[in-house]
């Protein structure tokens, strides 16, 4: 019982490490990114490829509104999972800090100053008091003297450089599908290729367009682009994902 209350007393200040060295508060945070739907970076020779899955609870909602990339340069593009509110105030962050360095030393900001910069800010949260960690989880990908970056942002405020990684929900099942299938060879397509079948295996082995984001960093071009619901629903067929919902009817077809 006295265990259960001193535990309670370190959930409540976000500046007190419990005796064995936790932030309660923080690991929290992390669990809340765990209840974000997934996205997923994949780093290829070519660039990189950002892809996230955004389920639409409603078939009222516009699939527009539910945005979890970002562009937040022309040569950098921002995936989140967590709390969206969070991602959007980290995002908005992370474009000040783009057009600062730009506007002092007249060029792009290289993708690992701009996640350190993003983290030290994260970082601050975790040892302030009378605020809360951000929930959430940020993909960050770009390039960077001609070569494609991938780092990965925790509610601690640490940065990660990855491969191939995954953020979110079923992490775990996705992480280890990246593991047994990126290829460092692959070309772009060969990324989107990845990241798309990644997304599929925790999703019946199919995607609805509407509800997959997918963008690009080239590395010949250095620039962001997000594709549109007819070119991912291309990739999606291309590759056999599309998810054409045959079963579903055959499912409501009266019994004989």
């Amino acid at each position: 019982m006295q265990g259960q209350q001193q535990q309670q007393a370190y959930d409540r200040g976000i500046t007190i490490f419990s005796p064995d060295g936790r932030l309660y508060q923080v690991e929290y945070a992390r669990e809340a990114v765990k209840r974000g739907t997934a996205s997923i970076g994949v780093r290829t020779n070519d660039g990189v490829v950002l892809a996230v899955d955004k389920r639409v609870p409603s078939p009222l909602l516009e699939d527009s509104s539910v945005e979890k990339i970002h562009k937040a340069d022309d040569h950098v593009g921002i995936a989140s999972a967590g709390h969206v509110a969070d991602a959007r105030q980290l995002i908005d962050f992370a474009r000040r800090q783009t057009q600062v360095n730009q506007l002092r030393y007249g060029e792009p900001i290289g993708v690992e100053t701009l996640t350190k910069e993003v983290t030290d800010h994260i970082q601050q949260y975790t040892q302030v008091g009378g605020a809360r960690p951000f929930g959430v989880a940020l993909i960050v990908g770009g390039i960077q003297n001609g070569e494609p970056r991938l780092f990965e942002t925790d509610p601690s405020g640490t940065p990660y450089e990855w491969k191939a990684l995954a953020v979110g929900s079923d992490r775990g099942e996705l992480q280890t599908f990246l593991e047994e299938n990126y290829d460092p060879e692959a070309d772009l397509d060969g990324g989107i290729r990845l990241a798309l079948d990644a997304l599929a295996s925790v999703n019946e082995g199919s995607l609805l367009p509407n509800e997959v984001g997918l963008a690009t960093i080239d590395v010949e071009t250095e620039s962001f682009e997000q594709f549109d619901q007819d070119r991912i629903q291309s990739h999606l067929e291309e590759n056999d994902l599309l998810d054409t919902g045959e079963d579903e009817a055959d499912d409501d077809e009266p019994a004989e």
